[in-house]
C-alpha cells in the first residue's frame, strides 16, 4: 500500500512537470482542444501506474487518439467507420507530401496525430526516467530551459510557471534520490525512515521558494539582449496577419483594435511625484470602424526649456502647479507626460518635436538623431473643474467653436450602424448638457453586462464594426474597447472627443529620499491604458474614465443650488503620507466609513517587507534553525514529554496507547521491529539489547488487555513503571 502511495506521488510529480510542455501551447499557437491533450498525458500515467498489460496499454491510448483526431476535424459520428476511411486515405497522401519535404502541406489531421505521438514516447521517457533510473534531472532541466526560453522570446509569461517547476523538480528528485538509495543500500522503506527523509525535503522547498519570491530583486546590471536577437530576426509579438495574443505595452499602430493580450510586468519608467498621475504618450481622432488613425500630421519644434505647444487646460480653469521626475527604463524616443505639461527639463540639451493633432513629443539630439534619455522631470498644471461651467455647454454657439475642429472630432465611418447613435440618445435622453451626457455615458458602462476582461477579446469581422461588436454583442473587453466605445458614442451626439493612449499611475514603491512629500511609483507595461478627453468650449480636454474599474485623476467640484459647495468628486490618487519614521501608512478608517480595502492591506505589506527584508530574513533563519536543532534533539526531548504526559494518569486502559507509543519510540531510537516479527520476540530482542525483563513483562499485560481489553485493577501503576524504566533507556 505504501509503495503504490508513493509510486503514484511520482507519477503525479512526473505529470505536472510534463504539463508545464503544454501549457504554453494555447497561448503560442492556435492549438484548440488543449485539455485533450492534457487528458491523453493523464491517462498514459494512468494505465502505466496500473500496471495494464502493455497491449490493453497500447489499445487504450490508440482508442483515444482516434476519438479525439474524430472529435476535432470529422462531424459524423464516431461510430460511422466512413471518417475513418477518410482519415486513412489521408494518411496515405501525407506520405508523398512529407517525402516531397514539403512540410506546409500536412494536413491537421496528420499534425494532430504526430502531436499525440509525440506527447506518447515523452510519456514514455519520463516514465522510464522515474521508474526504472529513477534520475529525472535532465528532463527537468530541460523543462526550466524550455520555458525560461520561451519567457525571454515569445509572449508567454513563465513567471509562476518557473515557480512550479521547481517546487515540482526538486520534489521529484528528492523522491527518486531517497528510492535510489533504499535501493542501494538495500534497505526496507518504513513510515518513519520516509517521514525523516521527506520532511527536510519539504522544509528545505518551502523555505527556498518562500524566501526566493519575497527577497528583493536587484535591477539588471547588462542591458537587455532580447530586443536586438528580435529586431536581428525580425520576430514580433504578432503574426504576420497582426493577429493572435498580443503582449500589453505602448505601441503606435492601433488600425486594427480586439483580440486577447497577456501581461508584461516589465518597468517602463519610474516617477517621483505628490501623487499618482495619467501619463499621456499621444492621441489618435479618426475612427476607421476597426481602431484608431490620426487625420492629419503637422509637426512643431521647441526648445526642450520652452513652453510646449500643445492644446491642454485654458486659462479659464483654476490650476496648481506641479512637478515629477521621471527614470526611463525602456528606449523610448518619445515624452511621457502628464496633461496639463508646461516644460520639460533635461540633463541635456535635447530638441523636442510636436506631431499635431497626434501629440505625441518626440526627443531629439545632436545632429537630429532620436534620443531616448534616461530621466527628466516635467513641470505641469493640474486643473479643478467646475461642474457649472463643464455644464454651460448645454447650449453652443456655433461660433464658439471651429466647425473645422468640430468636424474633425466628431468624424464616424460612413458605414457606422444607427443602433449606435439609438444607444446614445438613450443613455442621455434626460440630460441638457454636453458635461452630463458624457457622466451618463461614462456610468453606462459600470453596468452589470460589461466586462473587464483580456483574454476573451473578439475581434471584428471583415464586416464587423468594431464598437458595434463591443456594445451589442460580446460586452467583453479592455480599456481600448471601453474608451472608443464611449469615444463613438458621444460622437454621436455631436460633442468633440478624442481617444488618448498612455499609462495608469502605477504602483507605489517608497517614499522619495529627498523629499518626504513625495513617493515613487513604478508604471510598467500592464499600466498600458486609453481612456477618452471630451472637449469643452473655454474648459478645454476634460478627462473620462469608462473602463470597469478604473479611476482617473480628474477633480471636479459640484455646487448646491444656492451655489454653496456641497462636493468635489476626484478620482486623483496622492501619495500615502508618512508617519513618524516613514515606515507605514495610515489607513485607520473612521467610524463613519470603514471600508476593507485588499489593495491598501497589500500597500502595507509590501511596504513593510521592502522596508523590514532584512530582518525578516534574519528572524526566518533563526526560526529554521530552532526548528532544525528541535528536530535533531527529538530522541531528548519527546522521550520527557512522553514521561509529562503520563505521569498523572491513573487508569489501567492507558497501557494501550502508552505501549503503542514505546513501540514508536523504540523505533526512533534505532531497535527496529521486522514487519513480520510478533511483539513476544520483539519485547525478546529489546530485553536482550538492555539485559533486562521489563519489556517482556510489559507485552504480557499489553496482550492481556488487547485480547481481554481489561487489567485487574491497580495494574496501571506496576505497568507505568515498567514503561518509565524503558522509556528513559531510550533517552539519547
Amino acid at each position: 500500500m505504501k509503495r503504490n502511495l508513493q509510486t503514484f506521488l511520482v507519477y503525479l510529480l512526473g505529470f505536472l512537470l510534463l504539463w508545464e510542455w503544454l501549457r504554453p501551447v494555447e497561448q503560442l499557437t492556435q492549438t484548440d482542444h488543449i485539455e485533450m491533450f492534457v487528458i491523453f498525458i493523464l491517462l498514459s500515467f494512468a494505465v502505466a501506474f496500473l500496471k495494464l498489460k502493455r497491449i490493453w496499454q497500447i489499445i487504450v491510448k490508440i482508442w483515444f487518439i482516434l476519438f479525439s483526431v474524430h472529435m476535432f476535424h470529422y462531424d459524423t459520428g464516431f461510430f460511422q467507420l466512413g471518417w475513418l476511411t477518410s482519415f486513412l486515405s489521408d494518411l496515405t497522401t501525407n506520405i508523398s507530401v512529407i517525402f516531397a519535404f514539403n512540410w506546409m502541406g500536412i494536413t491537421n489531421e496528420l499534425r494532430t496525430l504526430l502531436f499525440f505521438t509525440l506527447l506518447w514516447l515523452m510519456v514514455y521517457l519520463v516514465n522510464y526516467w522515474l521508474l526504472n533510473r529513477k534520475r529525472i534531472f535532465i528532463f527537468f532541466f530541460m523543462t526550466l530551459i524550455y520555458i525560461t526560453v520561451l519567457d525571454t522570446f515569445t509572449l508567454y509569461n513563465a513567471s509562476t510557471a518557473i515557480v512550479r517547476t521547481v517546487v515540482v523538480g526538486f520534489a521529484v528528485m528528492g523522491m527518486l534520490t531517497y528510492y535510489r538509495i533504499l535501493d542501494k543500500e538495500e534497505v526496507s522503506a518504513d513510515s518513519i525512515l520516509t517521514h525523516k527523509w521527506m520532511r527536510p525535503l519539504v522544509l528545505m522547498i518551502a523555505f527556498s521558494v518562500i524566501v526566493g519570491i519575497m527577497a528583493p530583486k536587484f535591477e539588471p546590471i547588462w542591458p537587455d539582449p532580447v530586443p536586438y536577437l528580435k529586431a536581428a530576426g525580425n520576430k514580433g509579438g504578432e503574426d504576420a496577419n497582426g493577429k493572435g495574443v498580443s503582449k500589453v505595452g505602448y505601441g503606435s499602430d492601433d488600425t486594427q483594435l480586439g483580440g486577447p493580450f497577456i501581461g508584461d510586468d516589465s518597468t517602463v519608467f519610474k516617477t517621483e511625484a505628490k501623487q499618482k498621475n495619467y501619463w499621456k504618450v499621444e492621441t489618435k481622432d479618426h475612427y476607421t470602424g476597426k481602431g484608431w488613425i490620426p487625420s492629419t500630421s503637422t509637426t512643431v519644434t521647441v526648445d526642450g526649456d520652452d513652453v510646449i505647444p500643445v492644446l491642454s487646460i485654458p486659462s479659464t480653469v483654476q490650476t496648481r502647479e506641479e512637478s515629477a521626475r521621471l527614470f526611463l527604463f525602456m528606449d523610448y524616443e518619445h515624452l511621457i507626460y502628464p496633461a496639463g505639461i508646461q516644460r520639460v527639463q533635461f540633463e541635456r540639451s535635447y530638441t523636442l518635436e510636436i506631431d499635431s493633432p497626434k501629440e505625441k513629443i518626440s526627443i531629439f539630439g545632436f545632429n537630429s538623431k532620436p534620443i531616448a534619455p534616461d530621466a527628466y522631470t516635467v513641470e505641469y498644471k493640474i486643473p479643478r473643474y467646475e461642474a457649472s461651467d463643464l455644464r454651460e455647454t448645454s447650449v453652443v454657439d456655433p461660433g464658439q467653436i471651429d466647425p473645422g475642429f468640430l468636424a474633425q472630432y466628431t468624424q464616424l465611418p460612413e458605414n457606422l450602424p444607427e443602433r449606435i447613435k439609438e444607444l446614445a440618445v438613450s443613455i442621455t435622453e434626460r440630460e441638457t448638457n454636453w458635461f452630463d451626457k458624457a457622466k451618463a455615458i461614462e456610468r453606462y458602462f459600470s453596468g452589470s453586462e460589461f466586462r473587464y476582461d483580456q483574454k476573451d477579446v473578439a475581434v471584428p469581422g471583415e464586416n464587423d464594426d468594431y464598437v458595434d461588436q463591443f456594445l451589442f454583442d460580446t460586452k467583453v473587453g479592455y480599456c481600448d474597447n471601453f474608451s472608443t466605445s464611449m469615444s463613438v458614442l458621444l460622437r454621436t451626439l455631436g460633442i468633440p472627443t478624442r481617444w488618448v493612449k498612455g499609462y495608469t499611475g502605477g504602483e507605489f514603491q517608497e517614499f522619495s529620499e529627498g523629499d518626504t512629500s513625495k513617493s515613487i511609483y513604478e508604471i510598467t507595461n500592464n499600466n498600458a491604458h486609453s481612456w477618452v478627453e471630451v472637449y469643452f468650449p473655454n474648459q478645454g480636454w476634460v478627462p473620462f474614465e469608462p473602463t470597469k474599474g478604473f479611476t482617473n485623476d480628474v477633480s471636479i467640484s459640484f455646487t448646491n443650488p444656492d451655489g454653496t459647495p456641497a462636493a468635489v468628486e476626484t478620482t486623483a490618487q496622492p501619495a500615502p503620507k508618512p508617519q513618524q519614521n516613514q515606515e507605514k501608512v495610515s489607513t485607520s478608517p473612521t467610524a463613519e466609513n470603514q471600508s476593507f480595502s485588499f489593495n491598501g492591506i497589500w500597500l502595507e505589506i509590501k511596504i513593510f517587507f521592502n522596508n523590514n527584508w532584512k530582518m525578516i530574513l534574519f528572524v526566518s533563519a533563526i526560526v529554521v534553525g530552532a526548528a532544525g536543532l528541535l528536530y535533531r534533539s527529538r530522541g531528548r526531548w519527546i522521550p520527557n514529554l512522553y514521561l509529562l504526559q503520563f505521569r498523572l494518569r491513573k487508569k489501567d486502559e492507558n497501557i494501550g496507547k502508552a505501549y503503542l507509543i514505546l513501540l514508536e519510540q523504540l523505533e526512533r531510537y534505532g531497535l527496529k521491529r521486522n514487519e513480520n516479527q510478533t511483539l513476544r520476540s520483539y519485547a525478546r530482542y529489546i530485553d536482550t539489547f538492555f539485559e533486562s525483563r521489563e519489556m517482556s513483562k510489559l507485552t504480557d499485560r499489553y496482550e492481556e488487555y488487547l485480547y481481554h481489553q481489561k487489567l485487574p485493577e491497580g495494574s496501571w501503576k506496576d505497568s507505568h513503571e515498567l514503561w518509565e524504566n524503558l522509556i528513559k533507556k531510550t533517552i539519547a
